[in-house]
Formats: structure tokens, C-alpha cells, sequence
């Protein structure tokens, strides 16, 4: 199965709201929420894929003709690609009830850590979700990265148990979730988190953090100041506020401050191998991405997985080979151009 054929399947099964277009990119969709849309006009997810579009690499073919490796070791696990599935919550309202965020978390895990490269998980009200998914990487031995939802202390202290017990290579919060409804109406409250709130969560942890949904320098250094060893840029595909800058526009400047103190990853309209190349040549340690990854269990399970991580790879090899670089710390700035 390759990933165009995996696409054709899944629009059988993906229900209403998601159309499963052969390029996710935010049109067809726009605002609908239920389903992947963003919030608001929904020009945040357009937006966030039409960037890295506007971004072009620099090719340069008078090089050293040796092997591409894009492998990549981060917190002491080394995977084949720079790439990571993405968090997905409430698959079975979103994108079709032929699968359940139980289901969908254990095929997810179970096939990234297979094919080289480990998935993040998501969280939600039902507790079951937290539990299916941090067993489903303690059988990768470890191959995945819980994302807890910015909860009250208290709950977070319970999924951390999860966590440890699952032996998860890390653990990530995503703090640009506190302005779900669910989480506003918890007693006592959840949601947004200070420094020394996020410095606790980060003890709690007992393994890398990571802070998911900084878009600022001065949101990077707060999460630097807490402890955490890794931020990812995102704005939650513009499902969490409306008429946000694309991850790609502030990338840049938030990987110049934050310089080698941190692991930077990032998210948002990232579709293909190209954009991944992209991406890292701005400062980006690795890339997460989600949306697409769920055609991909819906349409192919295992096999449709597999099929989409060797797509991108295939893309991000022939990518650094005609750019001239043939191990990712040889992407840098110089491998691509923007408009000034």
C-alpha cells in the first residue's frame, strides 16, 4: 500500500468531517469544529501550510556523492527519521467512530516504534485514554511521548504515575490546550500554568519534558526558566485561537534564542519530507506531525502508517541529497531561502 492508496480507503472510513484530501492543508475543513478544523475563520491551519510553501531550499549538487543518513538520537534513543507522529484526541468524534482513541493510540504507537520513529499520544476527559495509551508504549519498551493536558496539579500527578510506569522516553504538556471548555470548567481550575507551576510539573515528570504550544521568544524562555528540555513551536493547528501566526513565520527567532539549551521541536501544516528539511534548516531539532498521520490509521492501520513514514523519509533523503548535505547536522540556514 503507498500513502495515496491509503488516502482512497480512508475516506470510507473518516467519516463527515475530515475529507481526506490527498494534501492536508486546512481548505476544505477550515472551521469545522467538531472535525480538524481551526478555530474561529479557521485561517490558522491555512495558514500555518501555506508558509512553509512560501519557504524554498537551495539546491547545490557539487558535493561529496556519499549515503544520506537522517537518522537522529534524542534523549538517548536514536530514530530513523527526524519526524514524530502528533497528539490526536476524540478520534472517534472528530474523524469517524470506527475507531476509538484506544484503538487508535495502540495502532499509532505500536507502528511508529516499528518503522523507526516514535509517536506522541494524546489525553482527554476519559481517563481510559491516558491509560490505553501509556500501556500501549510500555509495550515499545518505552518508544513514545504521553502528551498530559494541562490539568490541575493534583490530576497531573495521577497521569504522571502513568507515565513512569510506562517507561516513556519523555513526557510533553500541551499548555496551549487551557483554553479548552473541558479544562475551564474543572474545580479546581486547569489550564494556563506559571513558571514555578510548570517548574513543579516538571519535577513530577522525572523524565525530559516538554512544553507543546510556545510561539514567542518570551513564551520559550518562561519554559526554559521552568526546567523543561524541549518546547514545541505550535499553535495547536489553530484549533485553540483564531488569527495566530504560522509556526513556520516565528520558528526562527524563537530557535536563535533559545540556542542549545533546549530541544526545539515543530508543528503545524508540516506535510512532506521537503517541509521537514525545511523546518530543521530553520532550527528545529525534529518535526511532529498529526493530522495526516490519522488517514493514515484510518485508512491502512499498520500498513498505512508505514506507508506515510516512508513517504516523508523518502522525501527528506531526496531532499538533503540535492541540497547538498548528507547528515541533518549539515542543514542549516544556508539550505533554504525566504523572502526578506
Amino acid at each position: 500500500m503507498n500513502y495515496s492508496e491509503c488516502i482512497e480507503n480512508a475516506r470510507t472510513r473518516i467519516g463527515n468531517y475530515c475529507k481526506a484530501c490527498p494534501e492536508c492543508n486546512g481548505r476544505a475543513c477550515k472551521n469545522q469544529m467538531p472535525g480538524p478544523g481551526a478555530k474561529g475563520v479557521g485561517d490558522t491551519a491555512i495558514r500555518n501550510y501555506d508558509k512553509w510553501k512560501e519557504i524554498r531550499v537551495q539546491m547545490d549538487t557539487i558535493a561529496e556523492n556519499k549515503p544520506v543518513d537522517t537518522s537522529q538520537e534524542l534523549f538517548g534513543k536514536k530514530f530513523k527519521y527526524p519526524f514524530f507522529a502528533g497528539p490526536v484526541g476524540a478520534v472517534g468524534l472528530h474523524y469517524g467512530d470506527c475507531l476509538d482513541d484506544v484503538a487508535y493510540n495502540d495502532i499509532l504507537v505500536s507502528s511508529c516504534a516499528k518503522y523507526g520513529i516514535a509517536a506522541f499520544t494524546g489525553d482527554g476527559v476519559d481517563s481510559n485514554v491516558m491509560v490505553a495509551a501509556t500501556k500501549a508504549i510500555k509495550k515499545t519498551d518505552g518508544i513514545g511521548i504521553p502528551t498530559v493536558k494541562p490539568w490541575n496539579l493534583d490530576v497531573i500527578a495521577g497521569k504522571m504515575e502513568m507515565v513512569h510506569e510506562s517507561k516513556a522516553l519523555a513526557v510533553a504538556m500541551d499548555i496551549d490546550a487551557a483554553g479548552l471548555p473541558f479544562l475551564k470548567n474543572m474545580e479546581p481550575p486547569a489550564g494556563s500554568k506559571t513558571v514555578e507551576e510548570l517548574r513543579q510539573i516538571a519535577k513530577m515528570a522525572g523524565t525530559p519534558f516538554i512544553v507543546k504550544g510556545v510561539m514567542t521568544v518570551k513564551g520559550a524562555l518562561k519554559a526554559k526558566e521552568a526546567g523543561a528540555s524541549a518546547i514545541v513551536v505550535s499553535n495547536h493547528g489553530g484549533r485553540v485561537l483564531d488569527q495566530c501566526p504560522a509556526t513556520a513565520e516565528v520558528l526562527e527567532e524563537i530557535a536563535l534564542a533559545v540556542g542549545d539549551s533546549m530541544k526545539i521541536f515543530v508543528d503545524g501544516g508540516i506535510r512532506s519530507g521537503v517541509d521537514v528539511f525545511k523546518a530543521l534548516a530553520l532550527g528545529a531539532d525534529a518535526v511532529i506531525i498529526a493530522r495526516p498521520f490519522v488517514t493514515a490509521v484510518y485508512g491502512g492501520a499498520e500498513e498505512g502508517v508505514k506507508s506515510y513514514i516512508e513517504k516523508l523519509g523518502t522525501e527528506l533523503e531526496d531532499t538533503m541529497k540535492m541540497c547538498g548535505v548528507t547528515s541533518l547536522e549539515e542543514i542549516d540556514r544556508d539550505c533554504v531561502w525566504t523572502r526578506s
